[in-house]
Order: C-alpha cells, then structure tokens, then sequence
C-alpha cells in the first residue's frame, strides 16, 4: 500500500517526507481521458457528504479535472467513502486541511494507526487503481497529465478555501481515493496537487471536523455522467 500524505513546507514537523518534483516516466499521451482507461466525468457533479458533524456539498468539475472528478463520482457510487474517517485534521499553527477517503478506515479490523496508507483496491483487477496528477491550464484545450507544473498562476482550478483536491504520496501519479478540502488559500500547493472541485455547502461543518470524525454516507446528488475516453 502508498503512503498517502500531503507534502508541504509548512507542516513538515508534522509530515516527515518532501515534496517531490519528479515527472511521471509515462508519457502523458498514455494517461487521462484520451486513453481510454477510466471513466471521466462530462460536465459537473455535486456529491453530498454526511458526516459526523453534518451535510458537506461538494461540486465536481468535469471539464477542468474530468478524470479525478469522474473517479471520484465512481468511488462514491461503489460506496468506498461510506464510513470512512477523516484521518488528518491540520489546524495549527495554521488552518491547512481536513484529510480522508482511505477506504480502509471504514474496517474496524484495520488498527487507526494504518489510517492514510489504503488505496481503492479494484476488485477487478484485485490491485490498487491509482490515477495520474490531473492539472488544467488556461488555454489548453485539454488537461495536462502527470507531471507537476512550474506555472501555477495558469491554472483553472486552484487550491482556494473550500477547494477539494486528491492527496497522493510523492509520486505524482500515485493518488487513488483519498481526498482533502482546504482550510484556507493554499497557493504553495498549486501545481501539485489535483484540485477536482469545491465546497458549495457546508463549509461550516469543514471547520468543524475532527481527527476521528466520519463520513457515514457518500451520494450523488446531481449530474455524475461518466464516459469512456474524451468527455
């Protein structure tokens, strides 16, 4: 299993690990939409999140991010949030993010202190399924794949308050289920970082997530149209 963690400069008393710079050895032909491999959301999506302490919407963005969005959307119609535990809840020094969606949290066999290394396992292939670091930039017609960026101002979707993004460990194409919402703007991690979406409702039940909270139930609300290839 990866070790799924945020990487950021700010909590590396908190985060041991670095953040990587390295480009995916794929080609990026080979990756995304285009290729065919996973479904990709067309248009938006709004997924509503039931938590220990409340209702959290969230809206996806299937032209700016449509595949981390539409793995996202198939992850919630597998049910793989239900019951899962927000792991990682960073507040201090500074607000920065509450992490989850590592599927197995929601096993009660499965020791806390293993919570953030799980992956999606495919139960097709019996293997984790990751996907490869999604960023969209002004201009570009289509997203660019697996590699990080060095022009964050270009980018559609950036990592403002209420932005949802895919945590991943320093592979960029290692992301698979697990997820974070910012606390606050967070532009160091611009370029880095897959942000897929945002928090249209709830924000207020985001301030007041705890370590250990849960995701009892994950639903689609609107939208959600998944395809093959190019959306």
């Amino acid at each position: 299993m990866r070790t799924v963690n945020l990487l950021l400069a700010v909590v590396l008393a908190l985060c041991p690990l670095t953040l990587s710079a390295c480009g995916a050895e794929q080609p990026q032909s080979n990756l995304g939409c285009a290729s065919g491999a996973l479904a990709c959301l067309s248009g938006t999506a709004v997924v509503a999140l039931s938590t220990s302490k409340g209702e959290v919407q969230v809206q996806l963005d299937g032209k700016a991010a449509p595949l981390t969005a539409g793995n996202f959307v198939d992850l919630v119609r597998r049910g793989a949030y239900d019951n899962t535990v927000f792991h990682r809840v960073v507040r201090e020094p500074v607000p920065f993010v509450v992490q989850g969606g590592d599927p197995q949290s929601s096993d009660s066999k499965v020791n806390p202190s293993q919570y953030g290394l799980g992956s999606f396992i495919d139960p097709a292939l019996g293997q984790p399924r990751l996907i490869p670091l999604e960023l969209a930039l002004k201009g570009d017609e289509q997203p660019r794949y697996g590699q990080v960026t060095e022009s964050p101002g270009q980018l559609k979707l950036v990592h403002e308050r209420g932005a949802l993004a895919m945590a991943r460990s320093d592979d960029p194409n290692s992301a698979s289920a697990q997820f974070y919402i910012a606390l606050r703007a967070l532009p160091e991690l611009d370029g880095r970082y897959a942000v897929f979406g945002r928090v249209i409702k709830g924000m207020d039940v985001v301030d007041r997530i705890q370590q250990g909270d849960k995701i009892t139930k994950a639903r689609l609300l609107e939208g959600g149209t998944l395809v093959k290839g190019k959306p």
